[in-house]
């Protein structure tokens, strides 16, 4: 079977993918795997040696239409399931079939906080779409293929990094899932390892004011690594600190022990770390007793009441003692 797999974004929401592709291509004899996704999160992609061939658009499907209706897939799974894939699925006029993306529930819970979603992580419902392809959950996770060539040497960070390191994600794509300057500041202070900050270029200097409050423990490695390399940073690290980011998924990917820090958004939308047999390796930091939370499914540019009291009001103290107790167990 010719097979084409829609996600167009983002880096976790593609990562969280993987365990489709990886089945489809076990469980169907002689299938070939085709996956859509925007260019710039093509690489996350390019060393899955399950997928055949990665088919990529710069700002809109319609650009690639064409040449997918020649090559006359015979089923279409869409683990995006918006107006956009939906458009590309009649297009193509292929069997198709998308998973349940429980979009008024989560609405009920971010507006009135009625809480109906279902106990189930959406890499659970993403199998949905290929169920009638008699395709099931091997549940073996998520996964990440990093080259050689992008592989980080240890040697190129500074000399107290080489005997351990503690990585923590500050940049994120909305600022409300960000972890904030002085909140990062006050863990790494508590924390027994050097810390290697991860980010995007525009997180440089959120990094060098950390590493500057922070003391000479810190290395600002924001906006220096491609994906590849900071999935690579994420594996040689000892423990991951992030908030609810596409790191996030890429360290649970790689099997690391993880504290995840919860600013506006929820576990309870089924997007957190998905680690099948593997969950006690992450812990989860939430504020209790916030009215406000969850405020969005996905995250704004300020915090919309001000305050922002999801991420300030953590408990550094619980943050710093479980960093501790991770770095001493043994898994």
């Amino acid at each position: 079977m010719k097979i084409l797999v829609l996600r167009f974004s983002s880096i976790g929401d593609i990562v969280l993918t993987t365990p489709v592709v990886r089945c489809l291509k076990a469980q169907l004899t002689d299938s070939e795997i085709h996956f859509l996704t925007r260019r710039s999160y093509s690489p996350l992609l390019a060393h899955n040696p399950n997928i055949h061939k990665i088919w990529y658009f710069e700002k809109n499907v319609s650009e690639i239409i064409g040449p997918l209706q020649n090559e006359n897939f015979d089923f279409v799974a869409d683990l995006h399931c918006n107006w956009r894939s939906y458009r590309l699925r009649m297009a193509l006029g292929r069997p198709s079939a998308g998973f349940p993306k429980l979009n008024l529930k989560k609405w009920l819970l971010v507006n009135a906080h009625i809480h109906l979603m279902p106990n189930q992580h959406v890499v659970d419902r993403y199998f949905k779409s290929v169920e009638r392809l008699g395709v099931y959950n091997d549940m073996k996770g998520c996964e990440i293929f990093i080259p050689p060539n992008k592989t980080l040497d240890d040697a190129s960070l500074p000399e107290i990094f080489r005997k351990g390191f503690i990585a923590m994600v500050i940049g994120a794509k909305h600022f409300t899932k960000q972890i904030p300057e002085s909140l990062a500041i006050d863990i790494i202070q508590r924390l027994p390892l050097p810390v290697l900050l991860i980010g995007g270029k525009e997180d440089y200097e959120k990094g060098v004011k950390i590493a500057r409050e922070a003391g000479n423990r810190v290395y600002n490695a924001c906006g220096r690594y491609s994906l590849l390399r900071s999935a690579s940073a994420l594996r040689l690290s000892q423990l991951v600190i992030t908030g609810d980011t596409g790191m996030m998924h890429m360290a649970a990917a790689l099997h690391k022990k993880i504290i995840v820090i919860w600013g506006n958004t929820v576990p309870d939308f089924g997007m957190g770390p998905y680690l099948p047999g593997y969950e006690h390796l992450v812990t989860h930091c939430e504020v209790a007793g916030l009215s406000c939370r969850p405020c969005s499914k996905l995250g704004y540019k300020q915090c919309p009441k001000r305050h922002f009291r999801c991420m300030t009001d953590q408990d550094v103290t619980r943050i710093a003692q479980t960093a501790y107790e991770w770095l001493t167990l043994k898994i």
